[in-house]
């Protein structure tokens, strides 16, 4: 159901982006700040409502779809936003097509994968993936407005490329555990993939 304490969560975070992108038109320092305000807000109804769901027993077919869009929306909005303010550029572009590549490859991976009633559950590894992308992010929202003494920029840059390896792992370990699938177009040998 729509209404549950969880999906209301992911909801709100589709909600966000719009906050999120108007944020960027505003003068700096406010803009970033701002910016960075709605993007942690939204970070932190990710943890919650998967944890919620949980905890509440309210785990749905329509939060499972849901959740994945709402982060692929949300991390996908604010890059281009950051390559349009300047603050992605220059050699950090070639991370940043990496992560939205991978993020489109997966998508459709599991899009097929669903089809056959194959699930692929999130391994650790991606779960690290999202929380050095999600750092860096920040990092980047932040800009040249963060405190003196702290490189913003430096760190979140670093953490694109980091992110960026990340990606290209959990990728290449998602495509081999659902190749089988996609050759086949059967869901061979039971009914899940391992990784993600």
């Amino acid at each position: 159901m729509i209404t549950t304490i969880p999906n209301l969560l992911t909801l709100s975070r589709i909600l966000a982006i719009p906050a999120l992108i108007g944020a960027f038109y505003l003068a700096a320092p406010l803009s970033n700040w701002l910016a960075f305000a709605i993007f942690t807000a939204a970070g932190i109804t990710d943890i919650l409502d998967g944890y919620l769901a949980r905890s509440l027993g309210e785990e749905s077919g329509l939060g499972r779809f849901l959740d994945p869009v709402a982060d692929k929306l949300l991390v996908a909005a604010t890059l281009l936003m950051l390559v349009y303010v300047g603050r992605i550029g220059d050699w950090t572009i070639l991370p940043t097509v990496v992560i939205l590549c991978r993020e489109i490859l997966v998508s459709g991976l599991r899009e097929f994968l669903a089809e056959l009633r194959v699930s692929v559950p999130v391994s650790r590894v991606a779960k690290w993936k999202t929380a050095m992308q999600m750092l860096a992010i920040g990092f980047l929202i932040v800009g040249d407005a963060g405190w003196e003494p702290i490189p913003t920029m430096e760190i979140g840059r670093t953490g694109m490329w980091l992110a960026a390896l990340f990606t290209i792992y959990t990728g290449y370990d998602y495509l081999r555990a659902g190749l089988q699938h996609v050759t086949t177009g059967a869901a061979s040998g039971g009914d899940r993939a391992d990784r993600s």
